[in-house]
C-alpha cells in the first residue's frame, strides 16, 4: 500500500474525542468526510481509523473517529501524520495533476535532462523545487514554463527565459 499525507494531527479538541486536524489536502470535503477511512502514522505504523464525524471549526478540521470517542483514547496521536490509501484517491481532469505525481520526475530542457523535481511548494505560487547538478531551481507552476507533464514516464519538459537556468 503506498499512503497520501492529508494532515496532521494538532491537538485534541473538548472530551469526547475530537481531534484537530491541521489539512494539507486541497480536498477537504471529501478527505475528511463521514464514514471515509483514513490512517494515522503511529510508532511507525499505519492505524486504520473510520471517520464517525467531521466539521469544520476555526480553519481547522474537528474529526471524531469511530469507536475512539474520548479523550484518552486519542490524546496519545497528538503531532501524528493522517493518511489516505493511494488506491482510493479520485481522479483529476486532465491536466491536473496530484504533487506526489510530481514529486521524482525528471525534467527536460531542449530535450536534454537537466534535474529533479525533489518537491512542490505552495505560497503565494505554485512553484516546482528542481535540484540541478549544481544548484537548484524554483520554477513557477505555470503554462509559459511547463510545456509537457507525462506522470507515467516521470517526465517534466520545460522552457524557461534567459538566465533561468
Amino acid at each position: 500500500m503506498k499512503f497520501i499525507k492529508i494532515g496532521t494531527i494538532i491537538n485534541t479538541f473538548g472530551i469526547k474525542g475530537e481531534i484537530k486536524i491541521k489539512s494539507l489536502t486541497d480536498f477537504p470535503e471529501i478527505r475528511f468526510k463521514e464514514k471515509q477511512l483514513i490512517y494515522v502514522y503511529y510508532k511507525n505504523e499505519y492505524l486504520p481509523f473510520t471517520i464517525k464525524r467531521s466539521r469544520q471549526h476555526k480553519g481547522f478540521i474537528l474529526l471524531t473517529l469511530l469507536d475512539n470517542e474520548d479523550i484518552n483514547l486519542v490524546e496519545k496521536y497528538k503531532n501524528c501524520d493522517i493518511f489516505v490509501d493511494q488506491e482510493h484517491i479520485h481522479s483529476l481532469n486532465e491536466g491536473e495533476y496530484y504533487y506526489f505525481q510530481l514529486r521524482g520526475c525528471e525534467v527536460y530542457y531542449n530535450n536534454q535532462p537537466i534535474g529533479k523535481v525533489t518537491s512542490v511548494e505552495e505560497g503565494y505560487q505554485t512553484v516546482l523545487r528542481i535540484k540541478l547538478s549544481e544548484k537548484e531551481l524554483l520554477l513557477p507552476y505555470v503554462k509559459r514554463f511547463i510545456k509537457d507533464i507525462d506522470v507515467q514516464e516521470k517526465r517534466i519538459d520545460i522552457d524557461v527565459i534567459e538566465g533561468m537556468l
